[in-house]
C-alpha cells in the first residue's frame, strides 16, 4: 500500500511538473486560461513564471527525498537534493507564489486561500531546513511531509480542475473553494500520517 501510494505520487508530481514546463516553456502558455487569469498571468509574466519553474522544480525533486534506499546509501546526494528541493524549489516558488496570490484569480477567498499556502509551504520548509541542521532527523521527516503535502497542492489543484468544467459549475466560485481544497485535504493527511502509531 505505501509503495503504491508512493509511486502514485511520484507519477502525478512528475505529470503536473512536466506539463507544467511543457506548457509554460514551450507552449501555449497563458493563453488558454480564463481571461483575468490570463490578464494577470501576463502583466507579472516574471512572477508567475519563476514560481511555476521553481514549483515544477519542487514537484521533480521532492518525491526522491522520501526514498528510503537514496537516503541509506547515497546521503550526500539526498541532502543536496534537499538543499536544492528547498532553497529554489520551495524558498523561490514559494516567494513568487506568495507574490502572484495577490493577483490571484477568484477574489479575496482565492486570494487568501493561495497566500495561506505559500505562508505554510515557507513556513514548513524553513522547519525542515532548521530541524535538518538542527540533527533532528525525526523532526526533520515529520516537517518534510508536512512541506511535501503542500507541494502536492500543484497536482491536487488540477485534480479538482475537470469536474468543474465537466458540471459546469461557476468558475470563478469553484476556484475559490479550490485555492483551499487544493491544499487543506493535504495538510490534515499530513498531520495524520505524522502523527500515527
Amino acid at each position: 500500500m505505501r509503495k503504491a501510494s508512493l509511486t502514485t505520487a511520484w507519477i502525478l508530481s512528475f505529470g503536473v511538473a512536466a506539463y507544467a514546463i511543457v506548457m509554460y516553456g514551450f507552449g501555449p502558455g497563458a493563453a488558454r486560461l480564463h481571461p483575468e487569469m490570463r490578464a494577470a498571468f501576463e502583466s507579472h509574466a516574471l512572477g508567475i513564471q519563476t514560481h511555476i519553474f521553481a514549483s515544477a522544480l519542487a514537484l521533480l525533486l521532492g518525491p526522491f527525498q522520501f526514498w528510503a534506499r537514496l537516503r541509506a546509501e547515497r546521503p550526500t546526494l539526498h541532502r543536496w537534493l534537499g538543499r536544492v528541493y528547498l532553497g529554489v524549489g520551495v524558498a523561490v516558488g514559494g516567494a513568487a507564489g506568495l507574490y502572484m496570490s495577490y493577483y490571484a484569480f477568484g477574489g479575496v477567498v482565492a486570494k487568501l486561500g493561495f497566500a495561506g499556502l505559500a505562508v505554510g509551504w515557507l513556513y514548513t520548509g524553513v522547519r525542515a531546513y532548521a530541524a535538518a541542521r538542527g540533527r533532528d532527523f525525526a523532526a526533520h521527516r515529520r516537517w518534510m511531509i508536512r512541506n511535501f503535502a503542500l507541494t502536492f497542492a500543484a497536482v491536487t489543484l488540477r485534480l479538482y480542475l475537470p469536474p468543474v468544467f465537466i458540471f459546469g459549475l461557476p468558475f470563478a466560485t469553484a476556484y475559490a473553494a479550490i485555492a483551499w481544497l487544493c491544499w487543506v485535504p493535504n495538510l490534515v493527511v499530513a498531520e495524520w500520517l505524522v502523527k500515527r502509531p
